[in-house]
């Protein structure tokens, strides 16, 4: 039998403890840790299910990585690049390659009877995967690329159809500065919405076809390919991955070829979403430090009324080390009750958001209508683990203090 381990839950389980005065400190200690375990993992949830939020509806539109011509110009209107390389479309035979497709960009000018607004119209082929447009369609549907004609189907976002005051059936002109101008009557098929701004009101999508014909490009011409991958973590490696397919490809006009990816295309946006990183893990220490205080309290406070104990156990033969252990077993086991009680109401509220968004967003502000959660398994054991562990660490030294008790002074205390 394991002495500690059954003294312990004697101490912590017994009826008897009701009636101590240490009730109502370890009950709020208790308290404070599942508490903070709670907030602990509602912080990493939301900050995760946010980031993942935003990635996912930026990456909509631009891609994981993206290949397109060497140029310096740094605007929409890329020089084109042949559609036929030796890596498409096999290069999703590439572990962790999941899809890719071409893409041409063209920058416009929309102008209506009041209103006159910029747009990037982003022309899609028959390999787009269109599963991002139809996730964030409002109304209407997507263009039609499969057809054997162009296609004069647009589809705008619903920012630009307020702006313009347009509606899903009528026709949009658009006009290109170019040598010579030109102008294209498009038809409104669908509306979308992301809820990022910036994005919403500049992308309208449509043919590929009609960019290649205003262009003046032949069928093979194109602005670039779009990768996606399978996990977003290995897109450093995989950009090198893509890096090494297209390394020494040079086309007819003498021109090479670039590899790009999201991170070091929207540096902004990466480092804003970074600070998120920052405040959780302020978040996690200041959680982690308050319930190791009251722990601490709650420890020292069971001492103190089991000093009696101590002597007792100490006259009997029990060495300091079965002591300590079996006030860290009893801090274990409160903190475990803690935890226990924690996750339950932490995730409960997450499933709660996840499934009813009780709390709402404006997505104007923050991209997304509600709060996002992302409830990963893993996060949360992670965050378990670590708590239990760093508490019962903290809490051998007030154990400690065991050791300073003579059972000559404390047999008799009352």
């Amino acid at each position: 039998m394991n002495f500690s381990l059954f003294t312990a839950k004697r101490i912590t389980f017994s009826s008897e403890n009701k009636k101590r005065m240490s009730t109502s400190v370890l009950n709020i200690a208790v308290s404070v840790v599942a508490v903070g375990i709670a907030v602990m993992i509602i912080t990493v949830s939301t900050v995760s299910g946010f980031k993942k939020a935003v990635y996912q509806k930026i990456i909509g539109f631009q891609a994981h990585i993206t290949i397109k011509n060497r140029d310096i110009n740094e605007t929409y209107e890329t020089r084109p690049i042949n559609k036929n390389q030796p890596f498409y479309p096999d290069i999703t035979r590439i572990k962790g390659i999941k899809h890719i497709q071409i893409y041409a960009a063209k920058p416009g000018i929309v102008k209506t009877k009041t209103e006159v607004s910029g747009i990037i119209l982003k022309g899609i082929g028959k390999d787009y995967n269109p599963y991002f447009l139809k996730e964030n369609l409002v109304n209407g549907r997507l263009p039609d690329i499969k057809s054997s004609k162009k296609s004069k189907d647009i589809l705008i976002s619903q920012k630009t159809a307020n702006l313009l005051n347009l509606k899903t059936g009528d026709n949009m002109d658009v006009y290109f500065i170019q040598n010579p101008p030109k102008a294209r009557r498009f038809k409104i098929c669908g509306i979308y919405k992301t809820g990022m701004q910036e994005l919403d009101k500049m992308i309208a999508v449509c043919d590929i076809r009609q960019i290649q014909k205003i262009n003046g490009w032949t069928k093979n011409q194109i602005s670039g390919f779009e990768i996606f991958i399978d996990n977003f973590a290995d897109i450093e490696k995989m950009t090198q991955k893509v890096q090494d397919e297209v390394a020494g490809i040079i086309s007819n006009d003498g021109s090479m070829l670039q590899v790009s990816n999201y991170m070091r295309d929207n540096q902004f946006i990466v480092q804003w979403l970074k600070l998120s990183d920052t405040n959780v893990a302020v978040i996690l220490i200041l959680m982690i430090i308050v319930s190791v205080l009251s722990m601490i309290a709650a420890l020292l406070t069971i001492i103190l009324e089991r000093t009696a104990m101590i002597g007792i156990l100490k006259a009997l033969g029990a060495d300091n080390k079965k002591i300590i252990s079996v006030f860290l077993y009893n801090g274990g086991f409160l903190i475990l009750k803690g935890l226990i009680i924690g996750n339950f109401l932490g995730i409960s509220l997450l499933m709660s958001q996840k499934y009813f968004k009780i709390i709402p967003l404006n997505p104007d502000l923050y991209y997304v209508d509600s709060v996002p959660v992302d409830i990963n398994l893993f996060h949360i054991l992670l965050l378990d683990a670590g708590s239990l562990a760093i508490s019962i660490a903290v809490l051998i030294l007030p154990a400690m203090l065991v050791a300073k008790i003579s059972p000559s002074k404390t047999i008799n205390f009352k």
